[in-house]
């Protein structure tokens, strides 16, 4: 078993890293070279500003190249709860927001020419106990009739054609969801961006952000850099350095398996409809089929802030005791790749995207992220040209989480919790 990222060990390296030092004056600088940073920084040089990337690691090193493969459209909420909380037009617009998302990924897939197995495959939202079925259809009911009318209601026989077991009780479809390679598209990106003029630097942390003038100073253990205007995408992986952020996201682990490639047999007994899946659970699983037919399976497992090697390695025994619960017939399949990442939850769970505190940035995607970050990153490069951004989370209000400075002390609390109401509910 490999304990790294199925998306990161099967994908090219990106090699378009600038070579020499952090240096210069730009346009903008971004800091972290994920969908969002990319997605902004190839938008920003399209349109003739000099912009910079600096990214800590590598390209997809955090969120991007670390999740589950899934690009589900429509909010991940309620959308009767969005619609009471924020009225009708806000929760559409919201909703719309995430299979726009969608359509930007097929655009620069297709404007690359980048090669990532992208699909159309719709997701199923499945009901893990019958009250939750009842849920799921009034929530679908509403989003049907006002904002996505490709949708549909799968009754428990419906699944049968749709996934290998018996531990659900129905769901609903939402045909626009789709899937993609997620480390080859987040290295295409990387090339698009460098291709149409960007810089980007790879293992160069920013330690320091400062105002310097009109702009801000960048420093890194390369040198720096200065540029009028900083975009901060960096999600869970967001540094000391930006502490007004740090207190508005929690980290929180998500973590992955992905078995060995499934035979043709064992794929039409597991997935054969070979869509992307989420339980309704609190504290529930999320899988897909990969390219090559491994079964992607992943959850949050433990409520916790590390994703090390000892960490994923006690998540992923968990979540090999899940799949085998809902996949009998997997119980004993060989696993290939355990890894983890880390999510940044906001206390709500919708993103933000904005300015503050002189910076922009776009963030707290809460595990939904795939499917709208690049999207959210050329709507900041947008407004960063002075552009009309339609911006769907501009007006959403962000305080701070009480008592929290960027290490989440009370995710055991937290976890505790949803455990009691998944077992109550």
């Amino acid at each position: 078993m490999k304990f790294i990222s199925y998306w990161h060990d099967s994908s090219p390296a990106f090699s378009g890293g600038a070579r020499g030092p952090v240096q210069g004056h730009y346009d903008v600088a971004v800091i972290g070279a994920g969908f969002t940073g990319l997605g902004a920084a190839r938008r920003l040089a399209m349109a003739g500003r000099s912009v910079v990337v600096l990214e800590a690691r590598s390209v997809g090193f955090g969120a991007s190249g670390r999740n589950g493969g899934h690009l589900n459209n429509g909010i991940a909420h309620s959308y009767l709860a969005a619609r009471a909380e924020f009225g009708p037009d806000k929760a559409r617009a919201l909703y719309r927001a995430f299979d726009a998302g969608i359509d930007t990924i097929q655009t620069i897939i297709a404007e690359e020419g980048i090669d990532c197995d992208f699909r159309r495959a719709g997701k199923l939202k499945l009901a893990s106990k019958p009250a939750h079925m009842a849920g799921i259809a009034r929530n679908y009911q509403a989003i049907h009739a006002e904002v996505d009318p490709d949708t549909a209601l799968l009754t428990r026989d419906d699944l049968r054609a749709e996934i290998g077991s018996d531990a659900f009780h129905g769901a609903m479809l939402q045909k626009k969801s789709a899937m993609m390679h997620m480390g080859r598209f987040v290295t295409g990106l990387a090339e698009a961006a460098v291709r149409r003029g960007a810089t980007l630097h790879e293992d160069a942390a920013v330690t320091a952000c400062t105002r310097q003038g009109r702009g801000w100073r960048l420093e890194t253990p390369k040198g720096a850099v200065t540029a009028d205007q900083v975009l901060l995408a960096t999600g869970a992986y967001t540094t000391e350095a930006f502490g007004y952020f740090r207190r508005r996201l929690v980290p929180v682990g998500s973590f992955l398996l992905a078995t060995r490639p499934l035979t043709p047999s064992e794929v039409a007994a597991t997935l054969p409809g070979n869509r992307t899946c989420v339980t309704s659970l609190n504290i529930g699983n999320y899988f897909r089929l990969a390219p090559d037919n491994r079964l992607i399976f992943g959850g949050r497992a433990r409520f916790s802030a590390r994703s090390d090697q000892q960490s994923d390695a006690k998540s992923g025994q968990i979540l090999r005791r899940a799949m085998a619960g809902i996949f009998p017939h997997l119980a004993e399949v060989e696993v290939d790749y355990c890894w983890g990442g880390l999510v940044d939850m906001t206390q709500d769970r919708y993103p933000r995207a904005g300015q503050a505190d002189g910076l922009w940035y776009a963030m707290g995607y809460s595990g939904h992220g795939a499917q709208i970050a690049t999207h959210l990153g050329q709507i900041m490069a947008d407004r960063i040209m002075g552009r009309d951004d339609g911006n769907p989370f501009a007006d959403l209000p962000w305080a701070a989480v009480p008592f929290h400075t960027g290490k989440p002390w009370f995710l055991p609390l937290v976890g505790l919790y949803y455990k009691a109401k998944d077992m109550l509910q």
